[in-house]
């Protein structure tokens, strides 16, 4: 386990050098129209204002600038000392505070009973046991506080196929998660909500794949979807539509590339 953690390290040390903070736009990673992983949790997430809130492996820092704005008090935790300074950056460049940690999100050094809430954004894939991680999300929750997750789905044939290819922004050792993962989410958690996303949506990734040529290796495309919203958004809405049709048919929701989750305890 400790020279998987310390893989997952240095990839995302390595990631973190060649990150422009001045370049990232906070509110597209959660009001975008190619967001809706982060949409959804905000919809069930309310007011955040005055909140205190633990940012599990933050990466850049988008998602604790983004509450900081909203008004909640955030804690910046992350495996990468390179993420960690860039999010402590990112918050500089938008004016707000934020406390910044390096931190194992196996073991979170929190006491019990500290937060409002958790949020973990394309984390738990990352981590040889999201169950830990998740117990420690539990522990570390107000009675009543909410954690929120989302992370990408293992059983998509088109996305795994992007996987195989897109090898060199990726760590080797990641683990796309079984949709059963909701299930222990509801045996820890009494309220339990969740959603899939991407599935006809995943013609963008084919067209940027198959039309426009977009190496995989040199552009993440989770990310191009983000900085590219506006020119996606006719396209993305109207799969988006089909999308809410096709999760209504027995079984679909599985076959989706992201999942998102919010719990309370």
């Amino acid at each position: 386990m400790r020279e998987l953690l310390q893989r997952e390290r240095s990839f995302h040390d390595r990631w973190a050098e060649s990150i422009d903070v001045d370049g990232i736009r906070v509110s597209d990673y959660f009001e975008a129209c190619t967001a809706p992983e982060n949409r959804f949790i905000l919809g069930h997430l309310g007011d955040v204002n005055g909140k205190t809130l633990l940012d599990l492996g933050c990466g850049a820092g988008e998602n604790s600038v983004y509450f900081s704005l909203k008004g909640a008090r955030c804690t910046a935790t992350d495996y990468s000392p390179g993420m960690v300074e860039k999010a402590l950056k990112l918050a500089a460049a938008n004016g707000v505070q934020i406390e910044a940690r390096t931190m194992n999100a196996l073991e979170i050094e929190f006491p019990a009973n500290t937060f409002d809430i958790v949020y973990a954004a394309n984390l738990l894939h990352h981590l040889p046991d999201s169950t830990t991680a998740l117990r420690e999300m539990h522990r570390v929750l107000k009675p009543g506080g909410k954690a929120c997750f989302w992370d990408p789905l293992k059983h998509n044939p088109v996305i795994n196929v992007y996987r195989r290819i897109a090898k060199e922004v990726r760590t080797e050792d990641e683990m796309p998660l079984d949709i059963g993962i909701t299930k222990f989410v509801k045996s820890l958690f009494p309220e339990t909500v969740y959603d899939t996303f991407w599935l006809s949506t995943l013609w963008i990734f084919l067209r940027f794949y198959l039309i426009e040529r977009v190496d995989p290796n040199k552009e993440r495309y989770w990310k191009k979807i983000i900085a590219e919203r506006a020119r996606l958004e006719p396209t993305y809405r109207r799969l988006e539509s089909l999308d809410r049709l096709v999760k209504r048919v027995p079984f679909m929701k599985r076959f989706a590339w992201n999942i998102a989750v919010v719990a309370t305890k």
